[in-house]
Protein backbone atom coordinates (compact mmCIF):
# COMPACT_ATOMS: atom_id res chain seq x y z
CA UNK A 1 0.00 0.00 0.00
CA UNK A 2 1.41 3.04 -1.05
CA UNK A 3 -0.49 6.30 -0.41
CA UNK A 4 0.46 9.64 -0.47
CA UNK A 5 -1.80 12.39 -0.23
CA UNK A 6 -1.99 16.30 0.67
CA UNK A 7 -5.72 16.08 0.71
CA UNK A 8 -8.23 15.26 3.65
CA UNK A 9 -9.68 11.95 3.04
CA UNK A 10 -13.52 12.34 3.43
CA UNK A 11 -15.95 9.79 4.14
CA UNK A 12 -19.59 10.58 3.23
CA UNK A 13 -22.38 8.56 3.16
CA UNK A 14 -25.39 7.74 5.05
CA UNK A 15 -25.72 7.68 9.23
CA UNK A 16 -25.19 4.22 9.67
CA UNK A 17 -23.10 3.49 6.72
CA UNK A 18 -19.51 3.13 8.84
CA UNK A 19 -17.95 6.44 8.57
CA UNK A 20 -16.92 6.45 12.14
CA UNK A 21 -15.46 2.65 12.21
CA UNK A 22 -14.16 2.53 8.95
CA UNK A 23 -12.11 6.52 9.35
CA UNK A 24 -10.68 5.39 12.56
CA UNK A 25 -9.08 2.16 11.50
CA UNK A 26 -8.39 4.02 7.86
CA UNK A 27 -6.42 6.81 9.39
CA UNK A 28 -4.65 4.44 11.05
CA UNK A 29 -3.61 2.40 8.04
CA UNK A 30 -2.69 5.61 5.99
CA UNK A 31 -0.41 6.64 9.57
CA UNK A 32 -3.32 9.68 9.24
CA UNK A 33 -5.22 11.77 11.84
CA UNK A 34 -8.88 10.84 12.67
CA UNK A 35 -11.61 13.24 12.74
CA UNK A 36 -14.99 12.79 13.65
CA UNK A 37 -17.31 15.28 12.06
CA UNK A 38 -20.35 14.39 14.44
CA UNK A 39 -17.76 15.27 17.24
CA UNK A 40 -16.42 18.09 16.06
CA UNK A 41 -19.96 19.57 15.60
CA UNK A 42 -20.95 18.62 19.48
CA UNK A 43 -17.95 20.60 20.54
CA UNK A 44 -18.31 23.67 18.84
CA UNK A 45 -22.20 23.69 20.17
CA UNK A 46 -20.73 22.40 23.30
CA UNK A 47 -24.20 20.12 23.20
CA UNK A 48 -25.10 16.94 21.71
CA UNK A 49 -25.87 16.56 18.28
CA UNK A 50 -29.62 15.33 19.52
CA UNK A 51 -29.74 18.93 21.52
CA UNK A 52 -28.30 21.00 19.36
CA UNK A 53 -31.13 19.71 16.67
CA UNK A 54 -33.62 20.20 19.61
CA UNK A 55 -32.35 23.57 21.01
CA UNK A 56 -31.73 24.90 17.45
CA UNK A 57 -33.67 23.21 14.49
CA UNK A 58 -33.09 21.46 11.33
CA UNK A 59 -31.83 24.37 9.45
CA UNK A 60 -29.65 26.01 11.79
CA UNK A 61 -28.33 22.41 12.81
CA UNK A 62 -27.37 22.32 9.04
CA UNK A 63 -25.86 25.66 9.25
CA UNK A 64 -23.69 24.86 11.92
CA UNK A 65 -22.23 21.84 10.31
CA UNK A 66 -21.58 23.36 7.13
CA UNK A 67 -19.86 26.00 8.91
CA UNK A 68 -17.42 23.33 10.45
CA UNK A 69 -17.43 21.34 7.56
CA UNK A 70 -15.33 24.11 6.11
CA UNK A 71 -13.07 24.21 9.23
CA UNK A 72 -12.27 20.59 8.77
CA UNK A 73 -12.08 20.64 5.27
CA UNK A 74 -9.38 23.32 5.77
CA UNK A 75 -7.22 21.93 7.94
CA UNK A 76 -4.48 19.25 7.51
CA UNK A 77 -4.51 15.81 5.72
CA UNK A 78 -6.57 13.78 7.54
CA UNK A 79 -9.22 10.93 7.52
CA UNK A 80 -12.69 13.19 8.09
CA UNK A 81 -16.15 10.96 8.63
CA UNK A 82 -18.86 13.94 8.02
CA UNK A 83 -21.62 13.86 9.70
CA UNK A 84 -24.53 12.31 7.67
CA UNK A 85 -25.51 14.80 6.14
CA UNK A 86 -23.25 17.55 5.55
CA UNK A 87 -22.61 16.34 2.09
CA UNK A 88 -25.52 17.36 0.98
CA UNK A 89 -24.60 20.94 1.69
CA UNK A 90 -23.61 22.41 -1.66
CA UNK A 91 -20.67 24.75 0.01
CA UNK A 92 -19.70 21.55 1.59
CA UNK A 93 -19.53 19.69 -2.00
CA UNK A 94 -17.31 21.86 -3.56
CA UNK A 95 -15.07 22.70 -1.20
CA UNK A 96 -14.44 19.17 -0.80
CA UNK A 97 -13.72 19.09 -4.59
CA UNK A 98 -10.87 21.16 -4.10
CA UNK A 99 -9.59 19.58 -0.58
CA UNK A 100 -10.20 16.22 -0.59
CA UNK A 101 -10.67 12.88 -1.91
CA UNK A 102 -13.97 12.07 -1.01
CA UNK A 103 -15.38 8.17 -0.52
CA UNK A 104 -18.87 7.18 -0.43
CA UNK A 105 -19.76 4.24 2.10
CA UNK A 106 -22.55 3.09 0.00
CA UNK A 107 -24.90 0.98 2.43
CA UNK A 108 -28.39 -0.30 1.32
CA UNK A 109 -31.07 0.39 3.70
CA UNK A 110 -31.10 -3.13 5.10
CA UNK A 111 -27.81 -2.52 6.26
CA UNK A 112 -28.49 1.23 7.83
CA UNK A 113 -31.66 0.27 9.45
CA UNK A 114 -29.43 -2.72 11.07
CA UNK A 115 -27.26 -0.64 12.25
CA UNK A 116 -29.27 2.66 12.99
CA UNK A 117 -32.25 0.70 15.10
CA UNK A 118 -32.16 1.87 19.15
CA UNK A 119 -29.58 3.90 18.59
CA UNK A 120 -30.99 7.26 20.00
CA UNK A 121 -27.69 9.50 19.42
CA UNK A 122 -28.41 9.84 15.72
CA UNK A 123 -30.44 13.35 15.52
CA UNK A 124 -32.84 12.76 12.74
CA UNK A 125 -34.08 9.21 14.12
CA UNK A 126 -35.46 10.73 16.70
CA UNK A 127 -38.38 8.54 18.22
CA UNK A 128 -38.79 4.88 18.24
CA UNK A 129 -37.97 2.50 15.81
CA UNK A 130 -41.65 2.67 14.21
CA UNK A 131 -41.20 3.65 10.27
CA UNK A 132 -37.49 3.96 10.78
CA UNK A 133 -36.99 1.57 7.40
CA UNK A 134 -39.30 4.84 5.88
CA UNK A 135 -37.27 7.35 7.57
CA UNK A 136 -34.28 5.41 6.02
CA UNK A 137 -35.72 4.93 2.43
CA UNK A 138 -36.49 8.81 2.37
CA UNK A 139 -33.08 9.86 3.19
CA UNK A 140 -31.84 7.51 0.43
CA UNK A 141 -34.38 9.30 -2.07
CA UNK A 142 -32.62 12.63 -1.00
CA UNK A 143 -29.65 12.09 -0.25
CA UNK A 144 -27.59 9.59 -2.39
CA UNK A 145 -28.05 11.76 -5.53
CA UNK A 146 -25.54 14.29 -3.97
CA UNK A 147 -23.03 11.03 -2.23
CA UNK A 148 -23.16 10.18 -5.85
CA UNK A 149 -20.46 12.81 -6.76
CA UNK A 150 -17.91 11.58 -4.44
CA UNK A 151 -14.44 10.31 -6.17
CA UNK A 152 -14.69 6.80 -5.06
CA UNK A 153 -17.93 4.51 -4.49
CA UNK A 154 -17.40 2.06 -1.78
CA UNK A 155 -20.23 -0.56 -1.28
CA UNK A 156 -20.20 -1.20 2.87
CA UNK A 157 -21.53 -4.73 3.87
CA UNK A 158 -22.49 -6.67 6.61
CA UNK A 159 -18.63 -7.78 6.88
CA UNK A 160 -16.04 -6.93 9.32
CA UNK A 161 -15.09 -3.43 9.39
CA UNK A 162 -11.57 -4.62 8.45
CA UNK A 163 -12.39 -5.71 5.25
CA UNK A 164 -14.47 -2.78 4.42
CA UNK A 165 -11.03 -0.99 5.56
CA UNK A 166 -9.40 -2.84 2.87
CA UNK A 167 -11.47 -2.40 0.35
CA UNK A 168 -11.26 1.40 0.74
CA UNK A 169 -7.76 1.28 0.55
CA UNK A 170 -7.68 -0.25 -2.53
CA UNK A 171 -10.39 1.76 -4.29
CA UNK A 172 -7.79 4.44 -2.88
CA UNK A 173 -4.65 3.23 -4.41
CA UNK A 174 -6.95 2.63 -7.65
CA UNK A 175 -8.26 6.37 -7.57
CA UNK A 176 -4.68 7.54 -6.76
CA UNK A 177 -2.99 5.57 -9.74
CA UNK A 178 -5.14 6.77 -11.94
CA UNK A 179 -4.19 10.71 -11.61
CA UNK A 180 -0.53 9.39 -11.48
Amino acid sequence: MNIQTDKIILLVGMMGSGKTSVGKRLAQKLGLPFVDGDREIEKAAGLSLVDVLKCFGPEEYRAGEARVMKRLLSAEPCVLASGGGSFVCEQTRLLARQKAVTVWLKADVDIICSRTAGRRHRPFLKGDDTGLRDKIENYIKEEYPYYSEADIVVETREEQVSETVARVLKALEDFFAAKA
